[in-house]
């Protein structure tokens, strides 16, 4: 018999937790999402003194998750210079083989990338239907944060980059649940882009195994298709969590990683199935030439 998915969730988050709380933490990243919320149950139950853990939110909603446990929060900002994040728990929209991630559909990417990326290690906690063998398999879009007047320009521009669902339909803006509220507007005040392709994302794996991506057609590999949105004027931040993870990067001797070390799913049956960041063989990525998107400069 199933169980039902926030009993999943409960069981992935207790795991988590348990595997990797560390014993005295100074600063702990709280992610966002209804996975989440168990996190923060399964923290409050080790029954550990957190009178003197920091706990940073990646936003409104995390935040006062934070305050209604009684639970210390602190902005990203205040925390001191050159001190990292101990680990940091958050959920995902979809997750591949290779653990990179889908997130952003809570609108929450970039305060989730900046707490990502300044963690020792991000763990990332999540039910099975956000486990899938390639991004964009059920998670129809990736989230972008954009700059309001510049929605129009990257949208035209993620069109030249192939961005087109299935069914034909470009990239949009996300919209509020009452429509004549009009676009939703992030923590940072900007907008969600919602940008599909027509076919699942492909992993530095399927480069190394000989697959040939193919951007005309809107086939990306995960990491190339990262960067070519980030470098789009007015893209504030891409959804896709890939790259190095936080060991990895300190190793490289970059600051933080985006990819989570492992990842928990609660499954249907009621095991929590965990799955371990594979090292990427990150010098293979870049394989095929960029699009160099030809928008018109004419007012």
């Amino acid at each position: 018999m199933a169980v039902e998915i926030e009993t999943a969730k409960r069981a992935a988050a207790q795991l988590a937790v348990k595997n990797h709380f560390p014993d005295d933490p100074r600063f702990v990243g709280i992610g966002s999402g209804t996975t989440i919320v168990y996190v923060v149950e399964a923290i409050k139950e080790l029954g550990h003194d957190l009178s003197r853990v920091g706990f940073v939110p990646t936003g409104y909603q995390s935040k006062q998750l934070v305050i209604n446990a009684g639970l210390v929060p602190i902005e990203f900002d205040a925390l001191p210079d050159g001190v990292m994040v101990d680990i940091a728990f958050d959920g995902a929209d979809e997750v591949d083989d290779e653990l990179n991630c889908i997130k952003g559909g809570g609108a929450c990417l970039y305060q989730e990338k900046m707490v990502a990326m300044r963690s020792k290690e991000f763990i990332c906690v999540a039910d099975y239907r956000k486990l899938q063998s390639r991004l964009l398999t059920k998670w129809p879009t990736v989230p972008i944060e954009v700059e309001p007047k510049a929605a129009r320009q990257v949208m035209a521009r993620l069109k030249v980059l192939g961005s087109k669902s299935a069914a034909g339909k470009g990239p949009f803006l996300r919209e509020g649940a009452i429509l004549k509220a009009g676009p939703i507007k992030t923590d940072q005040d900007f907008f969600i882009v919602d940008a599909p392709f027509p076919e699942p994302l492909l992993t530095s794996a399927d480069l190394a195994g000989g697959t040939v991506a193919n951007p005309v057609k809107g086939v990306w590999e995960v990491e190339e298709l990262a960067r070519t949105i980030k470098d789009i004027n007015g893209v504030l931040a891409v959804g896709l969590f890939c790259g190095p993870t936080g060991p990895e990067a300190r190793d490289a001797a970059v600051i933080g990683g985006q990819r989570p070390v492992a990842c928990y799913f609660g499954m249907e049956d009621g095991s929590v199935h965990v799955r371990r960041a594979p090292r990427k063989r990150h010098s293979i990525v870049q394989t095929y030439p960029l699009i160099e998107p030809k928008i018109s400069n004419a007012h």
